[in-house]
């Protein structure tokens, strides 16, 4: 009987389980786990994420997974990779010794989920398992000291903890859990390999096969030169954060691998970033994270703020990002089986907010929680701030919670914004599958919460957007404190042009929003910032990221890019040297770990190198598909676009578009090419030039006895022949210039 049998088997073998450096074989259950013991204090450890790990380079798939682990002082490096699906080989290296070596153990564990047999062949020197009709053997390439028999890898541990490294009382052949005991001083460097097989000896054969074999370098995704290391932070991130929720016998990539509420736990929100983010490397992934995100969905309608092992705020939900999420999602990947998915949960959630948080029917909407579930803090005030995220924001300092309406007293600008953007995408999901009277309904409440945004939510006394108390006489009524969520008109389109403009000077200015580390969660000058504790004045990733889609959306190029490069400066401060993935950050230091209410590796932390991948290729509803070309060298991918994983690369000015090696596409322009679409017989885009110069695009597989016409804003276009392809002229393009390439299908 298989543990799981959707995995894909190129994800078999991963680290799946609460254990950083255990690969678990997850169609059977199989799990391979170190044990690091220490003299010096008389502990072993199976490798916390915590105690000085470095999580290190990880694919999502698992065919390259390295970690470094502390124990007593001593530093070991473990690496993992894959030379098959069904083979994994693994290897250590002593780093740092605090105390001699052979009294530091390193043993490798091999046991099945469900306590099946493992036995040690001694003739063979390997451990091995049967699982149903399968076997997974462990070898190693040098012969371990003694092999120990226990009931579980933590019989193990205490068996160390109680008897010390010097004693053979445990060793043994056959018993749920066998373990191969090394250590440090014999064995500072070692490799070790297990197989699947169908066959006993098979497996073992195969084990000594992969072990034999020169170790390989897989080619994973990444990013050098211009944003260096952005998308490898994605990668690492996502990787290292995917785990195997055995409650609900499902994958997905928690909101972090070292902090969590039980068992398992889902945030509705982090979830859908979730999916988004895993949908640069992994469509599969990505499809897993969505569907964990939408079985939150609730009867009543909304999808509940948090489901985790000990509870579910049902009563509660958090901001609705779910169809922007979703959108992002299918326009890079085009899999219309997400849309369908999604669709009608979303499109309940929508509705249910306008229902159920507007008690005056104003068309504006407040945080409440509703009488529904049984969760911790239902009914209260601090329970209805939940569903904005931002829990303790002095931005509802002066909230009142009203029992008979169960909602704060409060117009949240940050939340009518994030529910005008979803009813904006709902009518694009609705029109692209094929409901056009589901589109004109959100449309048209799209359209009414901006038009509510831009008159009711505006304090022209301080040229900012501004939460409002709900039966405050027109103009009046805003709340003294700010945060960034002040920004959020510009994602769904509300602020008119001389309200953004004004926006821009707020984000700028270093006694409110501007300064070396942006944005902060509070104003400079607010009594909060100086809380400096979770939402009151410090950083957070995913605020970043969306008020860098609003910059994007109106047009603030040259400022979404310094604000991108802020966010993945303050980023790589800590990942660089540390390998820390911030919860949130100060605004003062950039530093995660200055107080103690912030996780390290959280998985939105990845959404800030998030904009350093989307500043070299991105694909958003404001642009379409976009590359951009600063002249500066860079290479990035493979990544997920509308025509499958594509590198880009720049050198010496010249961009070129791959995929599966093959050019698609090349430039000189330098700029920024937007609205992409890249099919057999069509190649059309817009173009936005830095600056005026000669400059030509390249199509490279286009045949000239192909071409049937090519149009420059409306207009016959230059080209020529250039090697098999074509090579057309684009100087002086006007800025966002169309242009058409037609030609003959293939």
């Amino acid at each position: 009987m298989l543990v799981d049998a959707t995995i894909p088997a190129a994800r078999a073998w991963n680290s799946w389980s609460d254990r950083p450096a255990e690969m678990v074989f997850l169609p059977l259950g199989v799990r391979l786990t170190p044990v690091l013991y220490a003299t010096s204090i008389r502990k072993a450890t199976t490798i916390t994420p915590r105690d000085g790990t470095v999580f290190g380079r990880h694919a999502v798939d698992g065919s390259l997974v390295e970690i470094e682990a502390v124990h007593a002082g001593t530093r070991l490096a473990l690496r993992y990779a894959k030379p098959d699906p069904y083979a994994v080989v693994g290897a250590w290296t002593g780093v740092a010794l605090k105390e001699w070596g052979l009294r530091f153990w390193v043993t490798l564990c091999l046991s099945a989920e469900r306590g099946e047999t493992v036995e040690y062949l001694t003739d063979a020197q390997a451990a091995v398992v049967k699982v149903g009709h399968r076997f997974v053997a462990l070898v190693s390439a040098a012969p371990a000291v003694e092999v120990t028999a226990h009931d579980s890898v933590e019989a193990l541990a205490a068996d160390f903890e109680a008897n010390g490294y010097f004693q053979i009382a445990s060793r043994g052949t056959a018993a749920p859990t066998i373990a191969l005991r090394f250590n440090l001083e014999m064995m500072r460097d070692n490799r070790f390999a297990a197989a699947v097989a169908d066959d006993r000896a098979l497996a073992i054969e195969r084990a000594r096969a992969a072990l034999d074999a020169a170790p390989a370098e897989p080619a994973l995704p990444s990013q050098h030169g211009r944003h260096a290391g952005a998308l490898d932070v994605v990668r690492d991130v996502m990787g290292w954060n995917t785990l195997w929720d055995g409650v609900n016998n499902r994958p997905y990539t928690a909101v972090s691998r070292i902090w969590n509420l039980g068992t398992f736990a889902v945030w509705w929100n982090d979830q859908t970033y979730a999916a988004g983010m895993t949908g640069l490397l992994d469509g599969g992934l990505a499809a897993e994270n969505l569907a964990v995100a939408m079985a939150s969905a609730t009867p009543q309608g909304n999808f509940a703020c948090i489901v985790t092992s000990n509870d579910a705020w049902v009563d509660r939900t958090q901001a609705p990002n779910g169809a922007f999420m979703l959108w992002l999602l299918y326009l890079r990947r085009r899999d219309r089986t997400l849309l369908e998915a999604g669709y009608g949960l979303l499109a309940r959630n929508q509705r249910w907010w306008r229902r159920h948080r507007d008690p005056d029917g104003r068309g504006l909407v407040s945080c409440g929680t509703s009488d529904v579930g049984e969760a911790l803090y239902k009914g209260t005030a601090f329970g209805a701030r939940n569903e904005t995220g931002m829990d303790n924001s002095a931005t509802h300092d002066e909230a009142v919670y009203d029992p008979a309406t169960r909602t704060l007293s409060l117009l949240d600008v940050g939340l009518n914004c994030t529910l005008a953007l979803d009813a904006e995408m709902l009518a694009l999901i609705a029109a692209e599958l094929g409901r056009p009277e589901e589109a004109a309904e959100f449309a048209s409440l799209a359209a009414a919460s901006r038009d509510k945004i831009r008159t009711e939510l505006w304090d022209e006394a301080r040229g900012i957007f501004a939460n409002r108390r709900r039966h405050a006489p027109p103009g009046e009524g805003f709340v003294r404190s700010l945060g960034p969520t002040s920004f959020y008109p510009l994602i769904c389109g509300a602020a008119s042009p001389e309200q953004a403009a004004r926006l821009l000077a707020h984000l700028d200015d270093p006694a409110t929003f501007g300064g070396r580390y942006v944005i902060p969660n509070a104003t400079r000058d607010d009594p909060a910032y100086a809380d400096n504790v979770y939402w009151r004045g410090r950083i957070w990733p995913n605020v970043n990221w969306f008020v860098w889609q609003g910059l994007r959306r109106y047009g603030f190029l040259d400022e979404a890019s310094a604000f991108a490069q802020k966010s993945l400066d303050l980023f790589m401060q800590s990942w660089t040297s540390r390998r820390l993935c911030g919860e949130n950050y100060s605004a003062e230091t950039g530093e995660i770990d200055d107080q103690p209410d912030t996780d390290p590796f959280l998985t939105w932390g990845a959404m800030l190198p998030m904009l350093g991948v989307a500043e070299v290729m991105d694909v958003n509803p404001w642009g379409g598909w976009e590359i951009v070309n600063t002249g500066e060298d860079v290479a990035l991918g493979p990544l997920a676009s509308p025509i499958g994983d594509v590198t880009v690369t720049v050198a010496a000015g010249h961009l070129t578009l791959a995929k599966g090696g093959v050019p698609i596409l090349a430039s000189t322009l330098t700029g920024r090419l937007t609205h992409l679409v890249v099919e057999s017989g069509l190649f059309a885009c817009r173009i936005l030039a830095a600056a005026p110069g000669a400059a030509e695009i390249r199509l490279p597989q286009l045949p000239p006895e192909r071409v049937v016409a090519v149009r420059l804003d409306g207009r016959d276009a230059p080209w020529r022949a250039e090697g098999s392809g074509i090579a057309v002229d684009v100087s002086g393009a006007r800025p966002g210039a169309p242009l058409s390439v037609h030609g003959l299908p293939a």
